[in-house]
């Protein structure tokens, strides 16, 4: 049975600092540095934070001056002393973190988790934190170089016995500052929708940046991959790129879900491409038109009654209205006429089979996810931007008859599909052996590949991200 915890639940960084509550983060890696920062510069002024050991005096230097902030040798001390308590670990190391620390816990204090995959956090809390403890996790759904402004942040009474209402109000509250959506689901709930929202969506840009790596080309500074559609595909495979491994490597190998839709997207893939070589245009295009209408068919009749004036309300609109907005961010640019032999005699960019957007799409329709279902409820910024590219190619018949066209009758983009698809069964399998070490050895062998590319990728794909984001606040016209 939970504690009562003894803070205000309407508390705020404006209190006195005696209401206010101690802050806890045990885990000072992107995430953790990120709740730090946002934190102080909150207004809350008691905020207790420890890494490893070994950086410990690291640690000391790099938050002298940060109001607020305490810097303590290890988790003990900041459970012994801490009313709120989030760990920011890797998911592969909750279970021993936790078992270390969890029992120095203050009696009625709140612990969270950020962990991405939530079944082993929540199995090491039940475990090893004590009775007298309140559960309350949260997990952010956004990297730390988004700002988290309308961001949506999963956070819910997860376990109801061990967390009160009162629990769950001064959660919101020290929250408060990074100023994002609250969204309320059970720890089951959590994984099997970021399962149906990230992992997929994670396991093509893996795909890509292999694929591009194993052909030792940045083909967007050769004239692919340039403008519009492949805007997003280069930007963000190389964000993912820039992040740390363990980020993903969490939710492909420990959510069942997810090693499940990864194989399936794998086995899309190539089958997908088996009709390509085939030049079976029959089957490749009832193959994807199946997967138009089961994943995107109730919303293009929508949207269809809408227009018409049938419908009984307004139809959700589209995400990606234009890639106009895309070209401004692109990290090549379009050749000129007949600057480069793989151009089109109008100097464009020869057309693309977007067999990524084709496989994702053909997986969701075979395990019956429907991606609408979970976007508002706890999309991140990037499978937003995905499934909004996705959408923008599946909802238009000429657009999509071009794209099946390429695939079966232009051989540019050839050499690249078949790299993605070896690429695909190589990341299934990889994440099916369930190895953390495997896994890091794959990412990194890549990441290394694009490092140099990395600075300002980052910065036009965050700028990306921002306007998508700022058009989906504004009303969209036609």
């Amino acid at each position: 049975m939970a504690i009562r915890n003894l803070v205000r639940p309407d508390v705020t960084p404006d209190s006195p600092i005696e209401e206010q509550p101690s802050i806890g983060l045990i885990g000072m890696g992107a995430m953790g540095n990120m709740y730090a920062r946002c934190f102080s510069e909150a207004g809350w002024k008691k905020i207790y934070i420890c890494d490893l050991p070994s950086k410990y005096d690291d640690l000391k230097k790099k938050y002298e001056g940060f109001p607020g902030v305490h810097v303590l040798k290890d988790g003990h001390l900041v459970s012994r002393i801490s009313d709120y308590i989030i760990y920011s670990v890797e998911a592969e190391y909750i279970d021993r973190v936790v078992a270390e620390y969890g029992p120095s816990t203050k009696m009625g204090a709140i612990v969270a988790g950020q962990t991405s995959v939530k079944a082993p956090e929540k199995a090491a809390f039940e475990k090893y934190l004590p009775e007298d403890v309140n559960i309350l996790s949260c997990h952010s759904l956004h990297g730390p170089t988004v700002s988290p402004v309308g961001q949506p942040l999963i956070n819910q009474v997860l376990i109801q016995h061990r967390a009160t209402d009162d629990t769950l109000k001064l959660v919101e509250h020290i929250l408060a500052p990074l100023r994002s959506r609250y969204v309320y689901l059970s720890y089951e709930d959590h994984d099997t929708v970021t399962a149906n929202t990230q992992a997929v969506t994670h396991a093509a840009f893996l795909t890509m940046g292999t694929a591009w790596h194993c052909s030792a080309s940045y083909p967007w500074e050769h004239g692919m991959y340039v403008g519009g559609i492949e805007t997003v595909k280069v930007n963000i495979m190389l964000r993912i790129y820039s992040n740390k491994w363990h980020v993903y490597a969490g939710l492909a190998i420990l959510n069942p879900s997810a090693r499940v839709q990864i194989d399936q997207f794998a086995r899309s893939t190539t089958e997908i491409f088996k009709l390509m070589l085939a030049c079976d245009a029959a089957g490749l295009r009832a193959r994807i038109y199946d997967a138009r209408e089961k994943v995107f068919g109730e919303y293009l009749q929508d949207r269809q009654n809408a227009a018409d004036g049938n419908g009984h309300g307004a139809a959700r609109p589209p995400i990606l209205l234009s890639e106009d907005i895309l070209d401004r961010f692109s990290l090549g640019k379009k050749p000129a006429e007949n600057a480069s032999p793989i151009t089109t005699s109008r100097g464009n960019p020869p057309p693309n089979s977007h067999l990524s957007l084709l496989a994702m799409v053909d997986c969701w329709a075979h395990l019956g996810i429907k991606p609408f279902v979970h976007l508002d409820l706890a999309a991140t910024p990037i499978f937003r931007l995905w499934i909004g590219v996705a959408e923008y190619l599946f909802r238009s018949e000429r657009r999509l008859d071009a794209a099946i066209h390429a695939a079966l009758y232009e051989t540019t983009h050839r050499s690249d599909d078949l790299e993605f698809v070896v690429a695909a069964r190589g990341w299934s399998q990889c994440i099916s052996f369930g190895n953390f070490e495997l896994y890091k050895q794959r990412f990194m062998q890549t990441s290394a590949f694009f490092e140099s590319r990395f600075e300002e990728a980052t910065k036009v794909g965050s700028a990306m991200i921002q306007a998508l984001m700022d058009t989906e606040d504004k009303p969209k016209t036609k």
